[in-house]
């Protein structure tokens, strides 16, 4: 369900100054942090902090006698900095300051006895914050807010990498927003594809721009005359609407508008490539042009259509509709998933069961959530939900006052037609679960651009685990799974797991779960009783960065008869079948910064199989990619001059809310026909 509500004259002058004030050339190229040095690593360094196992350092002479000591036992040359305090100083290897010197003077001081740690002295960084103006709106990537995604302290860690695409299906894209623009020309957006194809009727209405699929993947605008709605191509649930959404170019801004440039709003990845597939236009868009989109952006084959050279990774579906998982679906995301793509929903804005296809198996399913980590009236929810994201809430108390908690996002303000660039707010205001999906799909860029290696579900299961509790809170019902479509929670109610998903989503938690090798153990195809049989763990891998350190595989059952008999802490493990039971194993893997994953193994007399998945081929640090050849730029649409601002994106209101501030426009999702979410 799609909603909008505007106060025509109030949204009109805000957007007018608000474009005044922020609209601004902006560089051509991308931006890092300015500082992004993360705090738990840093460039070398020749200075060392030195903790003693007695407080021997009473004065600074103490401190250099101490030293002058340490440096003839460890035979270093150390030169005294300072005095930190009773048992602790800083030090400064008088040696050229290479990996390979520091990495051995710290082996030597912390080998000696009476040195209880030893720690490169680093640099600190001060977070990294956007210099983007309207950032300070953004509620939603801070910390401040208990549902907020804690982006500033993961992008000191990683703001994405420019070998990761995203695509974005949905209604197209305002390719000339200055804070999207086309990678061609410094921005984030690639060409793309339209997949919306002729009506029944064999009409464009649907299309809007005249023709059917092509490779103009531009937004012309969803407006719905009642004439229009009346047609016979369309459903009972299409109803008129006198403004355009700009749904997709919105849905796009939250992943990636240009981040760190002085101008507008940051995206929660700042490098990752933004892949623009149309699928909607007025009221929805059919399935099969979803699944054909679907499959070209994840790099499958669609008839008729050219190859797509530039595969998603992530794909971002801020659509749906109150059904089952079609079975049709069902396949196409179970094909994409074992190609190692990750496919990000919204749950739906009908208050009821997850809709499709974030309901399908294998889809990452995100829940609307309020400021208060509690699930906003409006969002869907049920056993199909993976995690829980912000989704925009207001808390007015009055006809005309701001929707606090908006999801800020980029817009166009044209009615109609495209019209200026320009920035929801709170009064031009933005909520729906089609917002809290895209700010997932961002943290699942993050995540693979530390490590691509990692396949679909397991994004989808350290996703799970880097996430944040609900909070717990009193006076409001607890959340439940809906029985039935008819089963509705309209009203704010405290998340569960079992209701909203695993929980919170946090940027921080899911680096930090990406950042872990991955266990992977190869089986021999069969075994033989009473005959050896082989265990491979060498195709394990460790995150971009890092490397495998140790290997270490565990009997956890033996059968009868079974054993590990060679290999406990190597690559390769040599086990003895049972001759009856299971010889059940567990093999961990650990990288160079103490990091570990573990999978299970278990061998029969005549069969071995493990729970461990398989890697997406190729490295762990993905492979940037520049996008620096000029394209065709496609013929823009009309543009209507001074138009006034859009609505909100996507969700009905809580029901007090709705009385305030009047009568929502809704589309109703019927089979066979896609609507926002």
């Amino acid at each position: 369900m799609h909603s909008r509500f505007s106060d025509r004259w109030v949204t009109a002058v805000l957007a007018v100054v608000a474009w005044t004030m922020v609209a601004m050339p902006v560089a051509l190229a991308e931006y890092q942090p300015a500082r992004s040095a993360p705090s738990s690593r840093g460039g070398v360094t020749d200075r060392v902090i030195v903790g003693f196992r007695t407080d021997t350092l009473a004065d600074a002479a103490a401190m250099h006698a101490e030293i002058s000591a340490l440096s003839g036992r460890v035979n270093l040359p150390l030169r005294a900095v300072d005095r930190l305090g009773d048992g602790l100083a800083v030090v400064r290897l008088a040696m050229p300051a290479t990996v390979s010197n520091v990495e051995a003077a710290l082996s030597s001081l912390r080998s000696d006895p009476q040195v209880a740690f030893a720690e490169p002295d680093r640099r600190r960084y001060a977070h990294a914050v956007p210099n983007d103006p309207l950032y300070a709106g953004q509620w939603y990537l801070r910390a401040a807010q208990a549902s907020a995604l804690r982006a500033e302290s993961a992008w000191d860690s990683s703001a994405g990498s420019a070998g990761i695409i995203v695509a974005v299906l949905d209604t197209g894209i305002r390719y000339e927003h200055p804070d999207l623009e086309r990678a061609a020309s410094g921005g984030r957006l690639l060409p793309g594809y339209d997949f919306v194809s002729a009506d029944s009727d064999g009409k464009f209405t649907s299309a809007n721009d005249g023709d059917g699929r092509d490779a103009d993947a531009s937004d012309p605008g969803d407006w719905v005359t009642t004439s229009e709605a009346a047609l016979p191509i369309f459903d009972d649930n299409c109803e008129a609407q006198d403004e355009s959404s700009w749904h997709g170019t919105r849905v796009a801004g939250l992943i990636g508008a240009r981040s760190n440039n002085s101008a507008g709003i940051a995206g929660l990845t700042w490098r990752p490539w933004i892949l623009p597939v149309r699928v909607l236009g007025k009221c929805g868009g059919y399935d099969s042009d979803i699944l054909a989109g679907m499959r070209w952006a994840g790099g499958l084959g669609v008839t008729g259509v050219p190859a797509n050279p530039n595969p998603a990774r992530i794909l971002n579906l801020s659509l749906g509709s109150e059904d089952r998982c079609p079975a049709s679906y069902q396949a196409v995301i179970d094909e994409l998933v074992r190609s190692g793509v990750v496919i990000v929903a919204s749950a739906g804005n009908e208050s009821g069961p997850v809709a499709a296809p974030a309901s399908c198996q294998g889809v990452v399913s995100v829940v609307a959530l309020r400021h208060a980590g509690t699930k906003v009236g409006f969002s869907s929810l049920g056993a199909n939900a993976t995690i829980g994201a912000p989704g925009g809430n207001c808390v007015n108390t009055g006809a005309n006052e701001p929707c606090l908690y908006s999801i800020d996002t980029t817009t166009n303000l044209g009615v109609t037609v495209p019209g200026a660039h320009g920035y929801t707010d709170q009064f031009n205001f933005n909520v729906g679960t089609s917002f809290s999906a895209p700010l997932v799909a961002g943290v699942a860029a993050l995540m693979v651009s530390v490590n691509a290696t990692l396949p679909s579900a397991e994004i989808t299961e350290r996703l799970r685990a880097g996430a944040r509790a609900y909070p717990a809170v009193s006076g409001i019902p607890v959340c439940r799974n809906p029985s039935n479509t008819n089963d509705r929670q309209t009203a704010e109610c405290a998340c569960t797991s079992a209701a909203c998903g695993a929980g919170m989503v946090d940027a921080v938690g899911a680096l930090e779960q990406a950042r872990r090798p991955l266990a992977v153990i190869v089986a021999p195809a069969s075994v033989a009783a009473g005959q050896n049989a082989t265990l491979q763990a060498n195709a394990s891998t460790a995150s971009c960065g890092r490397n495998l350190q140790a290997y270490a595989w565990t009997v956890l059952a033996t059968g009868s008869g079974g054993a590990l008999v060679a290999g406990a802490n190597t690559a390769s493990a040599t086990v003895l079948p049972p001759t009856s039971g299971t010889l059940q194993l567990q093999l961990t893997v650990t990288d160079n910064q103490g990091a570990r994953d573990t999978a299970l193994v278990n061998v029969t007399a005549t069969t071995a199989s493990s729970d461990s998945p398989q890697v997406v081929a190729g490295s762990a640090c993905p492979n940037e990619l520049s996008f620096a050849p000029p394209v065709t730029t496609p013929p823009s649409a009309p543009t209507a001059p001074g138009a006034e601002g859009s609505g909100g994106g996507g969700g009905a209101m809580d029901p007090w809310f709705l009385l305030v501030l009047g009568g929502a426009l809704l589309w109703r999702a019927a089979h066979r026909r896609g609507v926002f979410e």
